[in-house]
Parts: structure tokens; sequence; C-alpha cells
């Protein structure tokens, strides 16, 4: 298994020393911080800065982030330390919880999708390394969860009524065709990019490919 990837300006120790000012990304930023989805697992923030954009002195709980687009980003830490980042468009890094203050350095803008764990603890689900008629490469790790990049094969399904022991976040890093149901509601079929779609631990579902081609996702598999 791959080591895990650290975004070194948000350890736990920054997150200490900031939490007396620190607050919600969501609250104090709302211009850059959008809720996507939240639930008593996760919470799924979608990140948006134009070039030039900076936030506010912020925190957040372990998570996952998934660049949407290639950009560069400056995180000051309240000690007065501060670190360039370079993120690549479908890759993804483990954050663990923590409290900075990202500015977007770059030339174009800041896209991403943000996991936030809100477990108390990293569950004990055994995660997928395969899927039939999906190749899966791991692209970070942590104590809660895996970042795969997958293609599903043109052949690809699941049929009603499948489950898995683990939750799944998944995210589509641009325009396809792919039909996902969950619990016998009505399909998703026509994602765009940044679209995200949680599927609970034993929730029964049923996914296809429609596209008629190899589709990337970024899933995001939590213990």
């Amino acid at each position: 298994m791959k080591a895990c990837r650290l975004l070194p300006v948000v350890s736990l120790v920054v997150l200490w020393s900031g939490a007396a000012f620190a607050q919600d990304a969501v609250k104090v930023d709302p211009a850059h911080y959008k809720v996507l989805f939240e639930n008593e697992s996760v919470r799924i923030l979608r990140i948006a800065y134009p070039a030039g954009g900076k936030s506010v002195m912020h925190q957040h709980p372990d998570a996952m982030v998934v660049p949407l687009a290639d950009s560069k980003v400056k995180f000051d830490m309240p000690g007065g330390k501060s670190e360039e980042l370079d993120m690549a468009r479908g890759s993804a890094m483990y954050t663990p919880a923590g409290t900075h203050l990202p500015s977007n350095t770059g030339k174009g803008a800041v896209d991403a999708v943000l996991v936030e764990f809100k477990s108390a603890a990293p569950g004990t689900a055994t995660l997928p390394a395969s899927r039939e008629g999906m190749t899966a490469k791991i692209l970070a790790e942590s104590p809660r969860a895996i970042a795969l990049q997958t293609t599903a094969a043109p052949t690809f399904q699941e049929p009603a009524g499948t489950t898995h022991e683990y939750d799944q976040v998944v995210i589509a890093l641009d325009a396809v065709k792919m039909s996902l149901a969950l619990d016998g509601k009505p399909a998703k079929t026509d994602w765009k990019r940044g679209d995200v779609q949680f599927i609970g631990r034993g929730t029964p579902h049923a996914a296809k490919n429609t596209s008629g081609k190899p589709v990337d996702f970024v899933i995001i598999a939590i213990k």
C-alpha cells in the first residue's frame, strides 16, 4: 500500500495552536467554501478561489482533498510560517485536522472537492483494492479512508441491490455518462465536473457505465 500523503501545513499541532481563533471555513468564508452534502459521516465541500483569492484563518477536521484543476496554493499558519503547494488536477491528498489561511497564488482558479470526516475515530471496514469491471489506483491514504483513481470499463455495472461495507464518495472529474441509483431512487445519469454522490455502507444501489467508453472518477472509500 502506498504511504500516506500529508499536507504539511495542516498538522494537528497547528490545529491546537490556532484553535483559539480559527473557525469553521463555511461560516467564516462562505464565498470560497460551499457545502455539497452532509450527513453523520461526512461533510463534502466545494472549494473555489479565483486567481488572487484569499481566505481567513479557519480549521478543518481530518479530510481528503481532490483538486479539479491544476492550481497553486499558499497556506499561512497561525505561528507565522507558510508553505506553497502545487495541486494537480485529479490527484488527492490526505489533510490531517488543522488550521490555516489559504491563498490562491497561481494564475488560474482553485477548484477542489474536500471530504471532511466526522466520526470520532476511524472505522474498521476493509477497503477495496479492485472491483470487477473497474480498475483502481491509490492516490492517497489516511487512517480513515483511501482515495482511488478509478476507470470504469464500458461494460461496468453493479446490479440493483449491490451493497458495500464501506462508505463511498464518488467525484466526477469531467462531464460523463454513468447511471447510479441509490436505494431504488431515480438514477443520476449525467455528471458534471465536481458532481459528487455519497453511497453509504450497506445502502442498496445499482450502477452502470452508459457512455460506451471508459469513464474516470475519483472515489473516496471510507472505513
